[in-house]
């Protein structure tokens, strides 16, 4: 095995092992997070909002149920990095076509394996998510490019990962328009499984919009700091009061700061299956997939008001504006992977479409 280090950008470093694909240069850079998800470690590896970081896994074994397409989010991972306790070598599972590593070596992916990364989930949970840099070049190398790795603040990702083209989905009477800030394959199926959908790039304008003439629009998730984003923001102003509008993760901090309210930064972020929720219009609590790294600011909300609570942390989980026609949550109620508590909110946006009003389901 080849021997590879761990740099992040305040000097702690852990020595692991090199896999999955090993980088020309020596190392690979990114913002480290932490996933507490049990398994969907392809979902979550494959889901676009992850691009600039590198994802730790706290659950120590990964890998032992192999890889399918089927489990695919987005045609490839836009993460830089993964870094796993125990690497499993055999796929147990009559699904899989292939090892982890395997999926990892394919799409060009560095990981680090061997590691306690239980000291650097802790690290993470005190000093933040922070920059910092992998890989088999030697400690020194990997150091020094420690200390030039960028952390998400301020960084506009969502151009790299979103379409090029317009595709559509779905046969249903209803047409919603679905901008592709970084989005997911499983937010695609349970959309088409309900509406005609056309999936449209994030820089598509309001005038594009409307000359589709969709029912409703759908804001999808994405990577990167929502601050960046000041041209979808511009056109979902546009939009608002005009059309109905559901968002989900990027798509709900992007259509709070289109309504006036401003974002901040979490300490270590959100990633992870098992996070409580209030929906405050129905008493339910439910268990939520998430997977961010900024919030809505609620005391700055004025146009809307707040539906769903984070019952960890009090954060901001949703927001909603029945006189605009809108609403959003934070978490990701498709769950790719996780629990299905909430895709009840795909039906409320049809009931949206349909009745014209936000009543709960």
């Amino acid at each position: 095995m080849i021997a590879s280090t761990l740099v992040l950008q305040d000097g702690a470093t852990f020595e692991g092992f090199a896999a999955g694909h090993l980088p020309a240069e020596g190392f690979t850079t990114g913002e480290f997070v932490f996933n507490t998800a049990l398994s969907g470690y392809q979902e979550v590896i494959t889901d676009p909002s992850y691009a600039g970081q590198v994802i730790a896994f706290t659950y120590p074994h990964v890998g032992n149920y192999g890889v399918t397409a089927l489990d695919d989010e987005a045609a490839r991972p836009w993460c830089s990095g993964v870094v796993i306790r125990d690497l499993s070598s055999v796929a147990s599972n009559w699904r899989s076509t292939d090892t982890l590593e395997g999926f990892l070596r394919d799409h060009q992916l560095p990981a680090l394996v061997g590691i306690d990364t239980r000291r650097l989930t802790r690290h993470l949970r005190t000093y933040g998510a922070l920059p910092g840099a992998f890989g088999h070049a030697g400690s020194d190398v990997v150091a020094q490019a420690a200390l030039r790795a960028r952390g998400t603040d301020g960084l506009d990702l969502v151009d790299m990962v979103s379409t090029d083209v317009v595709f559509t989905r779905g046969v249903g009477d209803l047409h919603v328009v679905a901008f592709d800030f970084g989005i997911k394959s499983t937010m695609v199926e349970q959309l088409a499984r309900r509406f005609r959908l056309t999936v449209v790039p994030a820089s598509t304008s309001a005038d594009e919009v409307r000359a589709l003439k969709p029912d409703g629009v759908f804001l999808s998730n994405g990577p990167g700091d929502p601050g960046a984003l000041a041209g979808p923001v511009g056109v979902l102003k546009e939009l608002i009061g005009t059309v109905p509008i559901f968002g989900i993760c990027l798509g709900h901090q992007l259509l709070a700061i289109a309504l006036g309210a401003s974002t901040y930064k979490l300490p270590f972020g959100h990633h992870g299956s098992n996070h409580p929720v209030h929906d405050l219009s129905t008493g339910r609590i439910e268990i939520t997939a998430q997977n961010h790294n900024y919030a809505v600011d609620g005391s700055t909300l004025a146009n809307a008001v707040v539906s769903h609570v984070n019952l960890n942390d009090g954060v901001v989980e949703g927001i909603i504006s029945k006189a605009q026609r809108c609403f959003s949550v934070q978490y990701h109620p498709e769950a790719g992977p996780g629990p299905h508590d909430a895709r009840y909110l795909f039906d409320r946006f049809e009931g949206l479409l349909r009745h014209g009003n936000l009543e709960p389901n």
